[in-house]
């Protein structure tokens, strides 16, 4: 122990003579223990590509690639005609505590005023709440994401003020609807980080795509290949569906079907192929899958 001793404090005079703190060195260390908060970037161009799939179309992807969960369950449209897609940027509340709140940045400097200000028509706001009937904001706090003009707001918590918000007219989902206040139950403590909301984790970046089905998470750094899988997939569905409109029948011979393992020989692959996709244009086929 006592040879333990000397060499800790023969590093620290070493990493004084240096010019460096022992305790900055430290903190420094620690730092790089946490990975990045995003995964990557996202173009508007594939946003725009990412938005015009269904839901049911996203999730599927990311399930042939092997991903986990990425439907954010329970967050529920206020408005039937509610569809968002954008960026995710998050925002974290934690439980409410006076030291917390005492040390939280007051007024305009609050992290969810960061994070308002970070949002625009491509950007969709994602509040990890505490709790699904907690409320993450209402009408005074979210005329501001009006003015904004933002791409959409997602919680695992609650919203009050429903009709105002309602009125603004930006998509906005949610677990329910509230009376209560906030503040009584938690605090903003960071914008930015990566966050839990339902259980799924979501990174600032990531693209976020709601609509009357639920909404779903779509990863930065695998969005590309997501959205060709379920691109392709949308594709042969419609196919599918209209062969079993003009020719009425069960239908088992076409569907469902696992992108990737398509047989080209296959009742499936006869009738694709009839529509000009083969193994040599499409990635849905037996020996194709490109993930």
């Amino acid at each position: 122990m006592f040879s333990a001793a000397l060499r800790r404090a023969a590093g620290s005079k070493a990493a004084l003579r240096n010019g460096v703190c022992p305790s900055l060195t430290s903190m420094a260390a620690r730092s790089m223990a946490t990975g990045p908060a995003s995964g990557g970037e996202i173009s508007d161009e594939l946003l725009q590509k990412l938005g015009s799939l269904s839901t049911q179309a996203l999730v599927d992807g990311l399930w042939v690639m092997g991903w986990p969960s990425a439907q954010i369950d329970n967050a529920r449209p206020l408005d039937p005609s509610h569809k968002c897609v954008g960026r995710a940027v998050t925002l974290n509340f934690v439980p409410a505590r006076p030291d917390i709140a005492a040390d939280k940045p007051p007024g305009g400097e609050s992290p969810e005023y960061e994070a308002f200000e970070k949002c625009g028509p491509n950007e969709v706001l994602v509040m990890s709440s505490v709790g699904p009937h907690e409320s993450v904001g209402g009408d005074i706090k979210f005329l501001r994401l009006k003015q904004l003009n933002i791409g959409g707001l997602v919680t695992d918590g609650s919203v009050r003020d429903t009709d105002e918000i309602i009125n603004y007219g930006f998509p906005c989902f949610s677990h329910s609807t509230t009376a209560r206040q906030g503040p009584a139950a938690m605090q903003p403590w960071e914008c930015n980080g990566v966050v839990s909301v339902s259980g799924v984790a979501v990174r600032p970046g990531d693209a976020i795509v709601g609509d009357q089905d639920g909404v779903v998470v779509v990863p930065a750094k695998v969005a590309e290949k997501v959205y060709n899988i379920a691109h392709g997939r949308e594709v042969i569905e419609d196919i599918v569906k209209e062969e079993l409109m003009k020719n009425p029948g069960p239908p088992g011979r076409f569907y469902p079907f696992m992108s990737g393992k398509i047989k080209a020989d296959s009742p499936l692959g006869q009738l694709l192929a009839t529509k000009g996709i083969t193994p040599e244009n499409s990635n849905q086929f037996e020996g194709t899958a490109d993930w």
